[in-house]
């Protein structure tokens, strides 16, 4: 009796551990399936190549200090608000399209005269600058936070756009929100059809200078994605014939001319605007003769420079040419 008494105990013993083990089993799997399904953080460390070398980042910044307009609108397309920024080339201090999203950024001076102090009491984790702007003191700005640069700016916006992208650890991101772009252009080129034939003209003007621009500024590379004609003079991968004279306003004509006027408020832009539209030799360009000079947002069309005004550029065109 006894012995069958120590067998059963062993029996129960046995039994429990069995439980035991297998709970703990089934504890270990649930354990394992909860850490599959914990986001992957974005917290690693990574290295960006650029135009001044490469930089590492031991995780993804969460302060971030942009050096140019254009970077501004990356940066906000990406779901990145700056906490320092240049001010932009117009407004008070941000254009009127990103300014509800800029309330709370800080001014660091200008894009060609960066203020270091501003940006070194910001404490950021990170600064995007541009070489052809700000190359004079990289070396400053990467004392005070890991600093990339982009090479240059003006057409290439594209370009510009994947480096931040990768800078800010969102490169996703930024192939989504580029997607979405092109997809704009393609729906958008195929509704405009022989429209495209049509050859666009843009002219810009300035205080003191006149500009025809080319295909290698930032409308005219949006023009081009679209698949529009340019008049001769234009149609090269060149920014601008700068300086215009008034002998080479037959280089303006086209089957529709845009213009845009870079008014910083002194009113001398708007004087230069006012005096060659009205000279004999404008209003004999057969574009003009037509009625097809038609003035466009300089901020769109040419300063922003970002993926946002790119967006409002293709509104411009959409409801020119389609409505």
């Amino acid at each position: 009796m006894k012995s069958m008494r120590s067998f059963l105990s062993f029996i129960m013993v046995m039994l429990l551990f069995a439980l035991t083990a297998c709970s703990g089993g089934n504890q270990a799997q649930t354990d394992a399936v909860k850490e599959e399904e914990k986001p992957k953080t974005e917290d690693t460390g990574y290295t960006v190549e650029h135009a001044m070398g490469s930089t590492a980042l031991e995780k993804t910044p969460e302060k971030v200090v942009i050096l140019t307009n254009e970077g501004t609108e990356a940066l906000l397309a990406l779901g990145v608000t700056p906490v320092g920024a240049v001010q932009s080339f117009t407004g008070d201090p941000w254009y009127d399209h990103i300014a509800k999203d800029m309330k709370d950024v800080q001014v660091v001076g200008l894009e060609s005269q960066v203020n270091i102090e501003a940006i070194a009491a910001l404490q950021p984790d990170l600064i995007i600058g541009n070489k052809m702007r700000q190359e004079a003191i990289y070396e400053q700005l990467s004392a005070i936070a890991p600093t990339i640069f982009a090479e240059d700016l003006r057409g290439d916006w594209k370009h510009n756009f994947e480096l931040y992208a990768k800078a800010v650890n969102k490169e996703e991101k930024g192939k989504e929100v580029l997607a979405e772009y092109n997809a704009r252009v393609a729906d958008l080129k195929e509704q405009l059809g022989d429209k495209l034939n049509m050859k666009v003209s843009m002219v810009r003007f300035m205080a003191g200078d006149v500009r025809i621009y080319q295909k290698d500024s930032f409308s005219g590379v949006i023009l081009d994605e679209l698949g529009f004609a340019r008049p001769e003079s234009q149609n090269v991968d060149e920014f601008a014939i700068k300086g215009a004279t008034k002998e080479q306003v037959p280089l303006m004509d086209g089957d529709i001319l845009f213009y845009f006027t870079y008014e910083t408020g002194d009113g001398a832009a708007s004087a230069l605007e006012k005096e060659w539209l009205e000279d004999p030799l404008f209003k004999n360009l057969e574009v003009a003769k037509k009625g097809e000079v038609h003035k466009v947002d300089d901020v769109i069309w040419n300063t922003a420079g970002g993926i946002k005004a790119a967006n409002l550029m293709l509104d411009d065109i959409e409801n020119k040419f389609l409505k």
